[in-house]
């Protein structure tokens, strides 16, 4: 593992970039709720996107200097978009459950369990899910045109070092789509007999 790391040192960022995020929103909302410093707070979660620009910029000046991309790339082009896509709704489910235990906030409100509001809520995630793939693929063709080289034809992308990682997303995204959207519109009402574990 520390030689795969020494050779990666991109994996090593992104490891970082994820520690890093956790550290920022928790002290962002201690020094917001606890210690009553909303200016620390908003700076330290102003932290939270600057480590994107971070990680997309190492990973460009890794593959400017002669690196090809590899799964190490795809890896951070998946991470950028899964930050893009799902870092404020995070931040937001983490502010509120915060500000109950807390500062005396409500309690926060369980997604809907069936019928036509449960139905727009997973449309809403899966959107963001494909937002997430978007912003990958557009980060990942961006490292393929630095690099100088060319985009592989979709039907290739399994066996491609970095574009495997798009085909990941795809097969992830189709699991969502069938279990999430796609069953709460043909089934709404059994959809509020199943449990909700989120």
């Amino acid at each position: 593992m520390g030689e795969f790391l020494s050779e990666n040192p991109l994996a090593l960022l992104i490891g970082a970039a994820e520690v890093a995020f956790w550290v920022f929103l928790a002290g962002g909302l201690v020094a917001r709720y606890l210690l009553r410093m909303p200016r620390a707070s908003a700076v330290l979660l102003l932290c939270v996107p600057l480590l994107d620009v971070v990680l997309i910029v190492a990973s460009m000046a890794d593959v400017a200097s002669g690196s090809p991309p590899g799964p190490v790339h795809g890896l951070a082009a998946v991470y950028l978009g899964v930050t893009v896509a799902f870092g404020h709704s995070l931040i937001r489910w983490a502010d509120v459950r915060f500000a109950h235990r807390f500062a005396g906030g409500p309690a926060p409100v369980r997604p809907p369990r069936g019928g036509p509001a449960r139905m727009r809520h997973e449309w809403r995630e899966f959107a963001r899910l494909v937002l997430a793939a978007a912003v990958a693929a557009v980060v990942m063709l961006l490292l393929t045109l630095v690099a100088g080289a060319t985009v592989p034809v979709p039907t290739s992308w399994p066996h491609d070092p970095m574009w495997s990682w798009a085909a990941r997303l795809g097969l992830v995204g189709g699991i969502w789509f069938v279990v999430g959207p796609l069953w709460a519109t043909v089934f709404p009402s059994a959809d509020a007999e199943r449990t909700d574990v989120r």
